[in-house]
C-alpha cells in the first residue's frame, strides 16, 4: 500500500468510527425526554422577514394557526415596500384573534440585518419566553405546546430546534436538503453526545429573555455572521441549560440555481471555519464516501473498502433522516451531496470574504464580519 493510500486509510477508519458515533448519538438523543405537558406559558414569536420567499405565506400561516392559548407574533421588515408586507397583512386579516404586530425597522446600523430585526422585536415583545424563527420555517400546530412542555423545566434556558430540510423544485435545493437531513444533523448529534450542547442553530431558537440579557443581548451578537452559534456558545459558557430540542421543525429551502446555491454553501463553509476552526477541520471525518473513492482512485485493488463505507454511511444517514426526521434518505442524492459537500469543505479553507444578500463581507478570525470595503 502506498503512503498516500495508507494515509487515506487512516482517515477512512476515523470516518467509519464517526458513522458509528452517529448511530450511538441518535439513540442518546431519542432517549431525551420530550418534556411533560404543563402550564401554557405565554410565548412571543419573533419572525425577521426580507422579501416574499417561496412558500412564505404557508410558512407564516403555520404560526398563526397554532393551537395554543397565549402567544403573540411579531414580524419585522426593513421598509413598508418589502414584498413580505402584503403577505403579513393578509394573514392578520385572516386571523384577527391572533395578537400580531408588523414592525418596520428601517436600515440596520450594522451588517447583520437579522440581528437588528430580532433586537427591535425583542424590545417590543411582551413575554419572557421567545421563539426566534426564520421566514422559511414551517411548523405543526402543536409546536408551541411542545415548546411550553420543554420550558416547563426551569433548568432549560435555551433550546435549538433540529430541522427537516425540504427542498424546492430545483435539483440544487433538494441536494442541500439531503445534506441537512443526514450530514448536518449527524454532526449536531455527535457534538451533543461528546461535549453537550454548546451551540445553537439559526432557523429556530427558543430562549428566555434573562439568558439573552446575560450574554449581552443582541448587541453582543450584531457583528457575527453565525450569530446563532455564538448565542448558544455564550449561553453554555455562562452555565445556562442549553438543549437540542425534540421539537423538530421544517426548513423550507427556496429554489436556488447552481450559482446562488454555491455562494450560499461557500458562505456557510467559511463562516463555520471562522466560528469553530477545530470543528471545521474535524469535518474531514464526516464524509467517508469521498475518502473511500479517493483510496480506490489511488490504489484500485482497495475497492472492497467501499462495502463497509457504503453500509455504515447509509446506516448513519438512515438513522438521522428516517428515525428522527421521519423521511427516508434519497440514496442517489445522498451520494451526490456527499461528494459536493467534500468539495465545498475544501473550498472553505480558502478565502475570507462571503456574499450575503448581494453584498460582499469580510470575515474576521473570530467569526465577526463587516462590509468588505470597511475593513479596519
Amino acid at each position: 500500500m502506498s503512503l498516500v493510500a495508507a494515509g487515506l486509510a487512516c482517515i477512512l477508519a476515523g470516518s467509519l468510527v464517526y458513522c458509528v458515533l452517529v448511530l450511538l448519538a441518535v439513540r442518546g438523543y431519542l432517549a431525551q425526554a420530550n418534556g411533560a405537558p404543563g402550564e401554557a406559558i405565554p410565548i412571543s414569536v419573533l419572525k425577521p422577514l426580507a422579501g416574499a420567499d417561496l412558500g412564505l405565506e404557508e410558512n407564516l400561516r403555520s404560526f398563526f394557526e397554532q393551537e395554543y392559548p397565549d402567544f403573540e407574533i411579531l414580524l419585522a421588515v426593513r421598509s413598508e415596500q418589502d414584498s413580505a408586507v402584503p403577505v403579513v397583512q393578509r394573514l392578520q386579516a385572516e386571523f384577527p384573534a391572533v395578537r400580531s404586530r408588523l414592525i418596520v425597522t428601517g436600515e440596520p446600523p450594522y451588517p447583520n440585518a437579522k440581528v437588528y430585526s430580532l433586537d427591535r422585536m425583542l424590545a417590543e415583545s411582551a413575554h419572557e419566553v421567545v421563539v426566534m424563527s426564520d421566514s422559511d420555517i414551517r411548523v405543526e400546530r402543536s409546536f408551541l405546546h411542545n415548546v411550553a412542555a420543554e420550558f416547563a423545566n426551569p433548568g432549560i434556558a435555551l433550546s435549538t430546534c433540529p430541522y427537516l430540510g425540504i427542498g424546492g423544485p430545483r435539483f440544487w435545493s433538494r441536494l442541500e436538503a439531503e445534506g441537512m437531513n443526514t450530514e448536518f444533523l449527524g454532526g449536531l448529534l455527535v457534538a451533543r453526545m461528546i461535549e453537550g450542547v454548546r451551540f445553537a442553530v439559526g432557523p429556530t431558537i427558543v430562549a428566555r429573555k434573562p439568558v439573552l440579557e446575560a450574554i449581552g443581548g443582541f448587541d453582543r451578537l450584531k457583528d457575527y455572521l453565525a450569530e446563532d452559534f455564538v448565542m448558544g456558545k455564550l449561553a453554555a459558557e455562562l452555565g445556562f441549560g442549553v438543549i437540542l430540542s425534540r421539537n423538530v421543525v421544517e426548513h423550507r429551502i427556496g429554489s436556488e440555481n447552481w450559482r446562488s446555491n454555491a455562494v450560499h454553501r461557500l458562505r456557510w463553509a467559511r463562516s463555520t471555519r471562522r466560528s469553530r476552526p477545530a470543528g471545521y477541520v474535524g469535518q474531514l471525518f464526516t464524509n467517508p464516501l469521498p475518502i473511500a473513492l479517493l483510496m480506490v482512485a489511488v490504489q484500485p485493488a482497495l475497492w472492497p473498502v467501499l462495502i463497509p463505507t457504503v453500509l455504515l454511511r447509509g446506516a448513519a444517514a438512515w438513522s438521522t433522516s428516517l428515525t428522527i426526521l421521519g423521511r427516508m434518505p434519497n440514496w442517489g442524492l445522498l451520494v451526490a451531496q456527499d461528494l459536493l459537500s467534500f468539495v465545498f469543505w475544501i473550498a472553505g479553507f480558502f478565502g475570507n470574504t462571503v456574499m450575503w444578500r448581494g453584498r460582499r463581507y469580510y470575515l474576521r478570525a473570530d467569526g465577526s464580519f463587516e462590509l468588505a470595503g470597511e475593513r479596519r
